[in-house]
Order: C-alpha cells, then sequence, then structure tokens
C-alpha cells in the first residue's frame, strides 16, 4: 500500500485538487480506493447505458472478461488499491463523458475484430495511448507549430511568452502516476485539436506529439534557463 501522499500544489495535479483531495483524506483513514471513489458519485452520479457508474474491487472482474467490456455491461470499473487506479478513477469523475465514449470505441473495435484475438488494432492502440499518457494542449498557432516541428528552444525561449494564453489538461491517468516523481525525460501524448475526440476515424492515425512536460513553463524552475532544452536525449529534434 502506497503511502497516499500527494501534494496538490504541483501544476499536474491542482486541476484535480478539489475533487481528489478529500477522497485522498478517506483513502488515509482506512477507505478502499473504490470506496472512495463510490463516495464522490453519491452527489454526482454518472450515468452510463449499463446503470450508474460504480467502482469495484478488481476482484469482482470475470476471469477471461476483458476490462473494457465488464465496464461497458456493468456500467462498473474494476479498481485496485494503487495510484493507478486513484488516478484512473479521478479522470472519469472529471471526463465522464469522454471515458465513456472512449469505452464505447473500445466495444467496437473489439466486436469488428479490427486485429485479431489478443491484438489491440490502431483504434484500440490510439485509445490506450491517450487515455493512459494523454494530454490535451489548447495553444496559439506559433506554440503549435513549433511543438509540431519539436523546436524547443523555440517553445522554451522566444515563444515562452505565449505560453500565458495557452490551455492544458491532462487526460493521462498513468501521466499522473509517473508524475508523483516527476523526472525530465516524462513525456505526454500531446492532442492539439479536441475535436478529435469526438471523431474515431480521427483518432485512430494517432495525431499526438510527444511533449517532456516538464518543459512546459511553471511546471519545473530549471526550465526558465534556455539550456533545460539543450538536451537531445530529452528534447529530440524532428527526425
Amino acid at each position: 500500500m502506497p503511502p497516499w501522499q500527494l501534494d496538490w500544489q504541483q501544476p499536474w495535479f491542482a486541476p484535480l485538487r478539489t475533487l481528489g483531495e478529500p477522497l485522498l483524506a478517506q483513502i488515509r483513514q482506512g477507505a478502499s480506493v473504490a470506496q472512495a471513489l463510490n463516495s464522490a458519485l453519491q452527489a454526482q452520479p454518472i450515468h452510463l447505458p449499463a446503470g450508474d457508474l460504480r467502482f469495484v474491487a478488481q476482484t469482482e472482474l470475470p476471469a477471461g472478461m476483458g476490462f473494457e467490456a465488464f465496464v461497458h455491461s456493468q456500467a462498473a470499473v474494476p479498481t485496485r488499491d494503487n495510484w493507478h487506479d486513484f488516478f484512473h478513477g479521478l479522470i472519469w469523475l472529471q471526463q465522464p463523458q469522454l471515458k465513456a465514449r472512449f469505452n464505447a470505441w473500445h466495444l467496437e473495435a473489439l466486436v469488428a475484430d479490427e486485429a485479431g484475438p489478443g491484438r489491440r488494432g490502431p483504434m484500440r492502440d490510439a485509445l490506450t495511448l491517450f487515455d493512459e499518457n494523454g494530454l490535451i494542449l489548447q495553444a496559439p498557432a506559433p506554440l503549435a507549430e513549433a511543438l509540431r516541428e519539436r523546436d524547443w528552444t523555440a517553445l522554451g525561449g522566444s515563444l515562452r511568452p505565449l505560453w500565458r494564453q495557452a490551455r492544458w489538461q491532462v487526460v493521462g491517468h498513468a501521466l499522473l502516476e509517473k508524475l508523483l516523481q516527476p523526472r525530465k525525460p516524462i513525456c505526454a501524448h500531446v492532442l492539439l485539436d479536441a475535436s478529435v475526440l469526438e471523431d474515431p476515424l480521427r483518432l485512430r492515425q494517432k495525431p499526438f506529439f510527444a511533449l517532456p512536460v516538464l518543459g512546459i513553463p511553471g511546471w519545473c524552475a530549471a526550465n526558465e534557463h534556455l539550456d533545460f532544452y539543450r538536451d537531445p536525449g530529452v528534447f529530440r529534434p524532428l527526425r
């Protein structure tokens, strides 16, 4: 069992603080992660086609049944007592429509058997990548273009003032888990056009851009110096 301590002042956790801090307090007092998440649903239930969403112990997932199929048929999310599933639950609570849409698309891809038994295929692969590691970035055009071109010194230097106009949202629960121990190489799969999340045909093309997230101004004091971005092992040039 992890110690369940979290610095909510970190910029990547701060948007989840109002939702997550009371739940984490319950866990520290002995509640399971599923129980804590379910307490939030009492005030604001999430309605899915199979019923109202609930979080259940991982042991309720039948052997041989896929995770997404279980969520779809039971309106229940198998949940372990770890950080990964805590953040997964928080994103469900914060972004229920997006998570429900992703679940439906997973099932559509499974029914279509797009990749054959035991394989994910392009649609489910794209869904998994973004669900685990995604970040939505609304940025002024020059910033967006510099990210596409991997012009890191421009992103951290001449274009740095434009970051004040940018808006970002972490979607990936595994990304949040990794940021419990922030390290310079941690990258997000960044989506610059949120409308892609409403179009499975566009999403399956994986229109993501890699961004070492500690390069976002305000996320790391060291990135105030341009040399931070001159590390080709992390801030890699465009091939």
